[in-house]
């Protein structure tokens, strides 16, 4: 509800020509919030506004860029989702094969999981199917198990030769010392 009331104020200074004032307002309000809609508004707000050197593409795209960053950083993904199709709607109609193409690289994979259902007593009531969303981004900061158990196993295969071959010079200097003293006394064991 407060967000109405923000949106009624910025609406009010648009239409009286207060461009700097109503990006002030957005600006502010991101401060309190993060919701969806509020991005979308200031990215549509952005395309919109009179600028002199006409940058409001480049405005437009700076504030979906913050919005992607703002709602990662939250862990609100459908949120996410929302804001990259309308991000991606966005450089369908204006923007260039490039930046379609970088919008499109961060688009998330939907993926069915199964869940617990736990009941407030504490119950186990069955399965239930979810959708999760696994974005490229985030799987790029998470750590490579795979590169981390197939280092763990190169090292141990370095350590192993090591210890067999200090077994065999162990072993060398066993016979050796026996051989010494083999020829001071009568056998060595």
């Amino acid at each position: 509800m407060p967000e109405l009331l923000w949106k009624s104020y910025i609406d009010f200074e648009v239409s009286q020509g207060e461009t700097d004032k109503a990006r002030q307002l957005y600006e502010r309000l991101l401060e309190r919030t993060v919701h969806v809609k509020v991005w979308l508004s200031y990215a549509k707000f952005e395309l919109n506004a009179e600028n002199p050197d006409n940058i409001n593409i480049e405005l437009a795209r700076r504030v979906y860029e913050r919005a992607n960053e703002s709602l990662r950083t939250a862990g609100e993904k459908e949120c996410r989702v929302l804001l990259l199709e309308a991000w991606k709607d966005f450089e369908t109609e204006i923007g260039d094969e490039d930046k379609l193409d970088k919008v499109l690289a961060k688009m998330p994979r939907r993926v069915k999981k199964r869940q617990k259902i736990v009941s407030e007593a504490g119950v186990e009531e069955g399965w239930e199917e979810v959708f999760d969303y696994i974005f490229p981004e985030d799987e790029m900061v998470r750590p490579n198990l795979k590169l981390l158990a197939a280092a763990k196993n190169w090292r141990k295969k370095q350590i192993i030769p090591e210890i067999a071959e200090s077994d065999i010079v162990t072993e060398q200097a066993k016979e050796s010392e026996c051989a010494e003293e083999s020829e001071s006394n009568s056998e060595c064991a």
